[in-house]
């Protein structure tokens, strides 16, 4: 290493694991390396109780990262002797900064006792909270996103909605906003007639996406509606599902089939490989995310990669990251709001000028940015 090269620690899911957090710590811990740091990604070896995870498989079928990126699978969520050996094991590194992930309280216990234990020997610890208050409540999740949040130095959140409910539970907390990076893991953006070929659909009609893990408060239910509305169901307009059931499918089939959409949207409802993302983005028109509740979203970085607009509900860090008529439409969280934007979406050559105004803003979320001011965050902790 150079004398400005850090040795860099970060804690959170990675490969095998699947997931846009794991996908987040691989693509940040390359340009950490391709900034010429030295770094080790902590992962688990056991995430989620079987009851604790709804879908199909915690694995991913994706090829593996480069082998340059050293990951070490040492963390067991419930067993606490898991916890020691994987402190011990980031002491003996010696490591200059300890970037942790946290994402739901379940995690709290384990998270917060690594968190606990390098802090004992000096070791700084920077958070990366995609959520403080969880979209899904289950008792407890106070006192066990507390025990984690109170044994950090520092705090990074990618939303405002985030950072103020820090401040529920930290007392003045030193916090850092940065928008969520591009993320640019998914290759290169092909043509809509590839994508077309490749998904086996008709390209004679035009398609709206909703991509990734299909959970209550994403909203899918407003999009079903929404396809319903007189003026999207007389248009060539078709949605495309695509993403794993965490829940009861049941529900959203029987309310397509209550509104008569079985032509109008077309179900992948299995995990999406990496290799294949890019052609789901290829054929879509825009990406429709009707959040209920939200922090930030990583589908809109894989938006902004492919060019592709967006129309996003206005809850949570969304329009933070959407701005409204320049890459997409905000919209109540109404079925007939959701309408209106994607028949607007498909008049006088809108989606083309927003996805040249996507093409032009994906560059202030470069991973580049991101990790150089989580560097300064860290030194004006330290100072």
């Amino acid at each position: 290493m150079n004398n400005s090269s850090k040795k860099i620690v970060i804690v959170g899911p990675a490969y095998p694991l699947r997931g846009g957090i794991a996908n987040f710590n691989e693509s940040m811990a390359m340009e950490f390396q391709t900034q010429g740091h030295e770094v080790t990604l902590f992962s688990f070896y056991y995430q989620y109780p079987t009851m604790l995870f709804p879908g199909k498989s915690q694995y991913a079928n994706d090829e593996a990262p480069p082998q340059s990126l050293k990951i070490i699978n040492s963390i067991s969520s419930i067993n606490p002797i898991s916890w020691r050996t994987t402190a011990k094991q980031i002491r003996a590194l010696k490591p200059d900064l300890v970037i942790i992930r946290f994402w739901i309280p379940f995690m709290g216990p384990a998270l917060g006792t690594i968190a606990k234990n390098l802090r004992k020997h000096g070791i700084r610890i920077i958070a990366i909270t995609d959520n403080v208050i969880p979209h899904e409540k289950r008792i407890g999740d106070a006192p066990l996103t507390r025990y984690f949040l109170k044994n950090c130095d520092g705090f990074v959140a990618m939303s405002h909605a985030v950072l103020e409910d820090i401040s529920h539970f930290v007392e003045q907390p030193k916090t850092q906003m940065l928008p969520h990076p591009v993320y640019n893991i998914f290759g290169n953006k092909v043509s809509r007639e590839e994508g077309m070929a490749q998904l086996g659909l008709d390209s004679n009609s035009r398609y709206i996406l909703f991509f990734g893990l299909i959970r209550a408060y994403k909203g899918l239910d407003l999009a079903i509606r929404a396809m319903a509305e007189k003026e999207v169901f007389d248009r060539p307009i078709k949605l495309l599902i695509a993403g794993e059931y965490y829940e009861k499918k049941e529900p959203y089939t029987e309310l397509i089939n209550a509104l008569n959409l079985s032509e109008k949207i077309i179900l992948h409802d299995y995990y999406i490989p990496s290799d294949k993302v890019k052609y789901y983005f290829a054929v879509a028109d825009c990406v429709v995310q009707p959040y209920k509740t939200a922090t930030q979203s990583g589908i809109t970085q894989v938006a902004y990669n492919f060019d592709t607009p967006m129309i996003v509900t206005d809850v949570g860090g969304l329009p933070e990251i959407v701005e409204d008529g320049k890459v997409g439409f905000v919209v109540d969280q109404q079925p007939s709001a959701l309408a209106k934007a994607i028949v607007q979406l498909h008049e006088n050559d809108v989606r083309e000028q927003f996805s040249k105004e996507v093409a032009l803003r994906k560059n202030q979320f470069s991973w580049s940015y991101f990790v150089q001011q989580l560097l300064r965050f860290s030194s004006e902790l330290a100072s």
